[in-house]
């Protein structure tokens, strides 16, 4: 069975569409096509509170793509998701019923506790070896999912105001960042060694340029290094030298620097990218 999610993000779109195979009771999955948009809604809805006229209508053709393709590949169940730029626009009722007359899309919009139980939701089918407590750090554009996982369980999650395109606007508010070290102090001081896994197109785009072997942790110092090389160029030298996409570019400094922030707080020496997220979570939902 063929199975499809769609992830409206403040950043980017993203259509995942995965073969999902029972086997001798156990569940095989492997990945069929992924599709990137970078439609930045975010960039909208944080400077006027609304989704544009012109950015509603790229959606409306974005998320029309997407059904042909979801047809062509005879999927058998989808869902579309939206997470912080869509929920917190003023006209979103607006944007939601153009999608639905005129894309046959339903568009359910999750908030930032949702959204981080179905990222986390990966963990279970990810193999770590350590018998750390894990700090799941989710990073996007528009918030940012922190869950504390011990003995394979959900131990509390939290989602805060924080994200790329929000650093990049100068939009974060103290008082987010102080919740954040709230949240995980209270860990850091419990005496047990935490372990960050890290999910989002920016850190994982990080590991490749790294080049860490796969499902090999990360050192905090290699993130640390690669954050200041990429500062040191001018952006369009940046692009070329990294052989990154200008909507990327312009927002991995600001997520590697969050991700190094929570290590630091949270005194993780080392960090996993596992290369899943919120598509992968709603369709093992």
């Amino acid at each position: 069975m063929k199975f499809a999610a769609i992830d409206i993000g403040t950043n980017a779109v993203r259509l995942l569409i995965k073969e999902i195979v029972v086997k001798n009771g156990e569940l095989r999955i492997s990945k069929v096509s992924f599709t990137r948009v970078p439609l930045r809604l975010g960039e909208d809805v944080f400077e006027t509170g609304n989704i544009s006229e012109k950015k509603a209508r790229n959606l409306v053709k974005v998320l029309r793509a997407f059904w042909y393709l979801m047809d062509v590949y005879e999927i058998e169940w989808f869902k579309v998701c939206g997470t912080s730029a869509m929920r917190e626009a003023s006209n979103v009722d607006y944007v939601l019923d153009i999608i639905k007359k005129e894309a046959n899309i339903t568009i359910e919009l999750i908030d930032g506790q949702q959204e981080a139980d179905l990222i986390v939701r990966n963990f279970s089918v990810a193999s770590f070896k350590s018998k750390s407590d894990y700090l799941y750090i989710d990073v996007g554009g528009g918030s940012l999912e922190l869950t504390l996982i011990r003995n394979g369980k959900k131990l509390r999650g939290k989602s805060f105001q924080i994200g790329t395109l929000r650093v990049i606007k100068g939009i974060v508010s103290d008082g987010e960042w102080d919740a954040v070290e709230e949240f995980v102090k209270h860990e850091s001081e419990s005496g047990e060694s935490i372990m960050a896994i890290g999910s989002g197109g920016n850190i994982n785009r990080l590991q490749r340029i790294i080049l860490n072997p796969k499902n090999q942790p990360i050192l905090i110092s290699k993130i640390e290094k690669i954050t200041e090389d990429l500062k040191s160029y001018p952006f369009k030298e940046m692009v070329e030298k990294f052989s990154l996409k200008p909507d990327r570019a312009d927002v991995i400094i600001p997520a590697a620097e969050i991700y190094l922030r929570i290590m630091k707080l949270a005194g993780a020496k080392e960090i996993i990218v596992p290369k899943v997220g919120l598509s992968d979570g709603i369709i093992l939902k």
